[in-house]
């Protein structure tokens, strides 16, 4: 026994409800968009180590210690007292961000002067940016 229910075309079959459209036709409006992958998947890889590296609290305090500092760069002995970490785990943390490309690191003698590496945050900033509608 089929019933109409209204515009959308609503049957019911027994108990069970279903639409008037047949297998293969295509809704007159889609509730979905076709969706197109933003970033490659060696892109996403990439990304991924660079969020890897910041995802740790003292390394994101390294990040905002040396974009904030006057001259843009950091010698490796002035973030032992602020971090409040061991200059060995500072070295690591270091480590970690220079080998994912979000600081750069130049020596000077004996000293250690770290930057951000500003391309790699926008680079990161744009990647998780939602799409502008409309434009």
């Amino acid at each position: 026994m089929e019933i109409y229910v209204g515009p959308s075309e609503y049957h019911t079959r027994g108990n069970v409800m279903t639409t008037g459209l047949q297998t293969g036709d295509a809704p007159a409006h889609p509730c979905c968009h076709p969706l197109s992958a933003p970033l490659t998947r060696g892109q996403a890889a990439e990304l991924a180590g660079v969020l890897r590296a910041l995802a740790d609290p003292a390394r994101l305090q390294i990040v905002a210690l040396v974009n904030s500092s006057p001259t843009g760069e950091v010698c490796a002995c002035d973030l032992v007292e602020p971090l409040g970490l061991a200059q060995p785990t500072v070295s690591h943390h270091l480590k970690v961000l220079s080998q994912a490309g979000v600081l750069t690191r130049q020596q000077r003698g004996n000293w250690a002067y770290y930057s951000v590496c500003c391309d790699v945050l926008s680079d990161v900033a744009s990647s998780l940016e939602p799409p502008r509608l409309g434009t």
